[in-house]
């Protein structure tokens, strides 16, 4: 996929926080969401960036630190100016693993939105992909 330079920005907020997850950062890690952001996964949901932050914060404690999360963005869309649909191969890569196991790649979507402070993430969900 040939990247514009309007891609290049929408998925440099997916690098950001994927850096902050790298760093175990919660704090950081929702920088890249709106105030009323949505989480959807399995077995959870966040109503809003505070939600996601405590989650993230729990998550980074326990189950998920020192791992990464990794994104390979399968199609970049446009429905506005304003608004982006970002759909990608994700998952997790857990402390130790080199690699994502195919068992836990996810479907992901994501909706990023223009604001006053440049893209952010509205709402993200994922299912598993297999």
């Amino acid at each position: 996929m040939s990247i514009t330079s309007l891609q290049s920005d929408v998925l440099s907020v997916l690098d950001n926080l994927y850096e902050a997850w790298k760093a175990n950062d919660a704090d950081a890690f929702v920088q890249s969401y709106t105030s009323d952001a949505t989480v959807s996964m399995a077995g959870s949901y966040a109503a809003d960036r505070e939600q996601i932050r405590q989650h993230m914060s729990t998550a980074f404690a326990g189950p998920l630190k020192g791992s990464r999360g990794v994104d390979d963005p399968q199609s970049i869309r446009f429905v506005t100016d304003d608004v982006c649909v970002i759909n990608s191969l994700a998952g997790i890569v857990m402390a130790g693993e080199a690699t994502l196991p195919s068992e836990r790649e996810r479907l992901a979507t994501w909706v990023l939105v223009r604001t006053d402070d440049g893209w952010k993430v509205s709402a993200y969900s994922n299912c598993p992909a297999h």
